[in-house]
């Protein structure tokens, strides 16, 4: 999602830009999708605006010890000037130059994360270019329509007007984001010039592609797109709001790749703070969501977390909570974002996207924090096994199993429960890794619980609070 950068259209601008955010958003061979993130581990963190050099450091530290599968990045390509957030989604040309670092940093962060063991997935704006004209952060002088080397006048739609109405599929697809220059994405020139760009992050080597704005594409032409790529399999994730009654929907995006399913995260909200979360026991296709192997899931992205429509991190523990029970639930493939502090929404990210250390500077590092890190392992550990033993008291509280590889108990009352867990875990003891970390040896730097040979546990979890116990971590 993107705004302008011209501030006198900026209340009316908001407006729209909030709205679609909510839910209005914002003859070729079809090449084969991956049907989730390629690999056993699956789960992504989304360093939102770090710089290129502290996701490195991220990689090395936390990522790919914790045992993430990929980290998603911000965009590399060249932008209009500005502090705000939104500015990284308005670029001016394909060079990697914007605010969080060149092609030397890129690359060398690529490389840094695949020796941690961690796929890089990186975040393209290719549905538009910028909404004025101006000099970007890497020296490009350009106005609207007009993008030396890349694109003029004739590489647009004709629809010079932003979008009103989405029961009308031209509209949406055609006019203006926002007032945002809409490309031609139907044009065999825009189109190789978008797979050009897209190739040579692939040199780079970057193993997937974010499509910032989908919806506002037509799925013909992201095919046609990534039929010209030089690995047409590459890992896809496609940006679609689900919106009502709309003209454009998420299910038309799957066969170039995985949808973000946000119905996901705006239901995760709603029962955690007016439902019950004991409705959670079906949560997935059969809420009339995407198809398990096509669905990225998550808690809150950066435009959610803005307009409210999701949980975020001013939600406290809730917002942890249901951080854990989406790393448990065997529905998608999990997204954990991590951003940072705000009280302006349109502010950009603290020194201009350099992280010197998680948890200051405003930087949250959720992706750090221990009981949803320590999830990821949790994940990894019982992939491909279903739902067993589920218990509930009918409202706040909750246990499930995966098969005998995990058990995971989360409680959102408002005070604590003591019960014994029934769970098809082999007999033995396992770190409570939501309080401690395991170690070698089969050490534990906190509880661990001891499962007796029926399969039972016995336990006291606080309010706002859970416990977490896997195979892979038995003490």
């Amino acid at each position: 999602m993107v705004r302008r950068s011209t501030r006198p259209l900026f209340a009316a601008v908001a407006g729209l830009a909030l709205v679609l955010t909510l839910g209005l958003d914002v003859g070729v061979t079809t090449p084969r999708a991956d049907a989730s993130p390629p690999g056993a581990k699956d789960v992504t963190a989304t360093l939102f605006e770090w710089s290129f050099a502290s996701v490195a450091r991220a990689c090395t530290d936390t990522l790919g010890p914790k045992g993430y599968g990929f980290v998603e990045v911000s965009p590399a390509q060249e932008h209009i000037q500005g502090s705000q957030w939104w500015t990284s989604y308005q670029p001016v040309s394909y060079k990697i130059a914007g605010r969080l670092g060149d092609e030397a940093a890129f690359s060398s962060m690529v490389s840094t994360c695949h020796t941690a063991g961690v796929k890089v997935v990186a975040d393209a704006v290719i549905n538009h270019m910028s909404a004025g004209s101006g000099t970007g952060t890497g020296g490009t002088v350009y106005s609207k329509y007009d993008y030396p080397g890349y694109y003029q006048n004739q590489d647009f739609h004709s629809c010079r007007t932003p979008i009103t109405n989405y029961s009308d599929r031209s509209n949406v697809q055609n006019c203006e984001l926002v007032g945002l220059a809409d490309l031609n994405t139907a044009s065999t020139y825009v189109q190789s010039t978008i797979a050009a760009y897209l190739n040579h992050l692939s040199t780079l080597g970057v193993d997937g592609f974010r499509i910032d704005g989908a919806k506002h594409m037509a799925a013909a032409d992201l095919s046609a797109i990534k039929a010209k790529l030089t690995n047409p399999s590459v890992y896809w994730a496609q940006e679609v709001i689900a919106g009502g009654n709309e003209a454009v929907q998420p299910g038309e995006y799957t066969s170039t790749g995985d949808v973000d399913e946000f119905r996901g995260a705006f239901d995760l909200k709603r029962m955690f703070t007016s439902d019950k979360i004991a409705y959670l026991n079906t949560w997935g296709e059969s809420w009339g969501y995407l198809a398990s192997n096509k669905a990225r899931v998550f808690v809150d992205n950066w435009d959610t977390e803005r307009n409210g429509s999701t949980l975020s991190y001013k939600d406290g523990n809730t917002y942890t909570l249901a951080n854990i029970f989406m790393l448990a639930w065997p529905y998608g493939s999990p997204n954990v974002y991590s951003g940072y502090e705000f009280s302006n929404t349109d502010a950009g990210p603290p020194n201009g996207g350099t992280v010197n250390a998680c948890y200051s500077d405003g930087w949250k590092c959720q992706h750090a924090w221990r009981q949803i890190a320590n999830m990821v392992a949790f994940r990894n550990t019982v992939t491909g096994t279903a739902v067993t033993n589920w218990w509930s008291n009918g409202n706040n509280a909750i246990a499930f199993g995966r098969g005998s590889g995990g058990f995971v108990v989360i409680n959102h009352e408002g005070g604590a429960i003591r019960q014994t867990f029934k769970t098809s875990l082999p007999a033995g003891s396992y770190c409570d890794v939501q309080h401690g970390d395991p170690g070698a040896g089969g050490s534990c730097s906190g509880p661990s619980y001891f499962v007796a040979a029926d399969g039972t546990f016995t336990a006291t979890v606080g309010a706002g609070d859970s416990i977490a116990l896997h195979a892979g971590a038995r003490t």
